[in-house]
């Protein structure tokens, strides 16, 4: 109190910029941020506005309207990415030759999309996975609920279909897919392949993962995370599979002939109470980057007695996508407000 005048409390100074910081840039792209991949040393990032921004070093931000609508799902796909919106269309990108539109249905939305690297693509409208194999053959992939998430195991001869009460795994055979069944109560969504085809596992609308042991269809319950898992991803050798959904990146070991049987996950970047939001692996790395709901990126080896370093500082809107390219090495860290920075990570000073 001075001569009676009740004075603000003092400003707080914000933290200084981390050196990845100040080496890389921040964009306002004023639209929610949908996906992103590493195409080579660029990243495609989607967006709720129907725009596809494309990222490279030292260069200007490119920005590709897409979709009339939001762009729901992208994939890496040939030199470009494949993408799916709500107005019905599944369109390619290559940010060098242009736009292709591959398919349209109409005004349903196009959920999900997965590809292979030998040029075999499907996209999900409702129950159905509209399949496009290499030679150019179309098929209609019918399952019991809406498909959740969809995935091609890395030779391609397979395509795995989440839905409600499990997976349909599609083989392919002479003529046509033949389907089997991974079973387990409740709703699956997002699903990936282990690096050496051996696992299967979703993300599930329960605060947890599911997992198959393909040989036996024997199931792996990943529980006990405090929220949804909304983001994983393979990191390093053995591998693990990092996730989000708790309070730091959980990172469940896949090594030996049981995966994460009978074994304690990894825990590793901690931030507090924030939860953990998005994940991603350091390619050629045994090192995994993980962003909080207040923003925050930490880096981290996989070793529970690494002291994790802040690669962005807290910004009060949740990470939602965490990019790095391969050969290149810089990284794309999107928030729910649209904010993202793009910087190379020749640096993790603390």
């Amino acid at each position: 109190m001075q001569g009676g005048v009740t004075l603000p409390p003092p400003l707080t100074r914000p933290p200084e910029p981390t050196a990845i910081e100040k080496v890389g840039r921040y964009f306002d792209c004023d639209a929610v941020p949908t996906g992103a991949v590493a195409v080579g040393d660029s990243v495609y990032a989607s967006f709720g506005d129907g725009q596809i921004r494309v990222f490279r070093p030292n260069l200007p931000v490119q920005e590709v309207p897409a979709h009339r609508g939001a762009i729901l799902c992208v994939a890496r796909h040939t030199s470009g990415v494949l993408t799916g919106g709500d107005d019905g269309r599944v369109l390619h990108l290559d940010a060098d030759k242009g736009m292709t539109e591959l398919a349209r249905h109409g005004g349903s939305w196009v959920d999900c999309v997965a590809t292979h690297p030998k040029g075999a693509w499907a996209a999900s409208v409702g129950k159905t996975a509209h399949l496009t194999d290499v030679g150019g053959r179309v098929y209609a992939l019918d399952h019991p609920s809406t498909v959740g998430g969809m995935a091609f195991d890395r030779k391609g001869g397979r395509l795995a279909v989440a839905h409600y009460g499990g997976v349909t795994l599609w083989t392919r055979g002479r003529r046509d897919w033949k389907a089997s069944s991974l079973k387990w109560a409740g709703s699956h969504g997002a699903v990936t392949w282990s690096p050496d085809n051996r696992f299967l596992v979703t993300t599930m609308q329960e605060n947890a993962l599911h997992g198959w042991r393909l040989r036996d269809k024997a199931d792996m319950r990943m529980s006990g995370y405090p929220a949804k898992v909304k983001s994983m991803d393979w990191v390093g050798k053995l591998p693990h599979l990092a996730s989000s959904g708790a309070q730091e990146a959980i990172c469940w070991p896949f090594d030996g002939a049981n995966g994460p049987m009978g074994k304690r996950p990894l825990t590793l970047c901690h931030d507090g109470d924030a939860l953990a939001t998005a994940v991603c692996g350091l390619p050629g790395h045994d090192a995994v980057l993980t962003g909080f709901e207040n923003g925050v990126v930490l880096y981290s080896e996989l070793d529970m007695g690494f002291d994790p370093c802040v690669i962005k500082r807290r910004s009060g809107a949740a990470i939602t996508h965490l990019v790095v390219t391969p050969d290149t090495g810089w990284m794309l860290a999107a928030a729910e407000d649209g904010l993202v920075l793009w910087a190379p990570l020749g640096r993790t000073d603390r």
